[in-house]
């Protein structure tokens, strides 16, 4: 059964709006924990769009299993084995992006990535590739020695909106093929099996319950969600739907 880690990063981003201390991130982090999180993810920006360096600091302490997702740079590389986060995830990153567009492009960059991948892992820093579901991505992922894989689901979920939820759609089930074949290739290659981005409240059913599938990393709809409901109903309906989820057949 597949188990949720809450991106709280856009906690920060309602805050960083009027540049105070509240929302706080970390008692997001807290609230989440107590409503089922396994673990907790933030993106440690470049630019500090939304997370701080002291944010960071703080959760080091607070979360129970803390995800820090990062560009594949000398600053990050440094900061992730100062802080030494249960998992660093390199993710692309550019600075004109709203959020995450695609994977990393792990097959053409391979022998920087196996640098950076190295001195984390040498570091007691497990590795994580955010990638697209594509084959040659995956065998590079494991050339250049990452521990785990997290598959792209974004274009599940823009197929899945596109067909207003139709799971019988052809566009719908090949993105959701997509993501099985390439968790089967992460798994075959020893690497564990994440998913995650643009997952929400109706589409994340089917890619909770695929086989092998160890973590999901969710946090716009989630805190969106709490907009409404409050932080600790939002985390625990997700939770609910992914544990049934891990019921069904993948």
């Amino acid at each position: 059964m597949a188990r949720l880690c809450v991106n709280i990063d856009h906690v920060a981003t309602v805050r960083q709006a009027r540049m105070i201390d509240e929302p706080d991130p970390v008692e997001a982090a807290r609230d989440a924990q107590r409503a089922g999180a396994f673990g907790i993810t933030i993106h440690l920006r470049e630019d500090r769009r939304h997370i701080q360096d002291h944010d960071l600091e703080r959760l080091s302490g607070v979360a129970d299993r803390l995800n820090l997702e990062m560009a594949a740079t000398e600053e990050m590389t440094l900061i992730a084995l100062e802080t030494k986060p249960h998992m660093a995830m390199l993710v692309p990153e550019g600075r004109l992006e709203i959020t995450t567009e695609g994977g990393l492009d792990v097959a053409g960059n391979i022998d920087h990535l196996r640098t950076v991948v190295a001195r984390l892992g040498d570091g007691g820093v497990p590795v994580s590739a955010f990638i697209d579901p594509e084959h040659h991505q995956i065998e590079a992922a494991a050339e250049c020695g990452f521990a785990v894989c997290e598959i792209h689901t974004g274009p599940w979920a823009h197929a899945f909106a596109a067909a207003n939820g139709r799971i019988d759609h052809d566009d719908v089930q090949n993105a959701l093929s997509a993501v099985c074949k390439a968790g089967e290739a992460v798994r075959d290659a020893d690497m564990r099996f994440n998913a995650g981005h643009a997952l929400n409240y109706l589409n994340v059913g089917p890619i909770a319950a695929l086989d092998g599938l160890d973590e999901l990393h969710i946090g716009h709809s989630i805190v969106s969600r709490s907009i409404f409901c409050g932080f600790h109903a939002a985390v625990r309906e997700m939770n609910e739907l992914i544990q049934a989820a891990g019921g069904l057949d993948g």
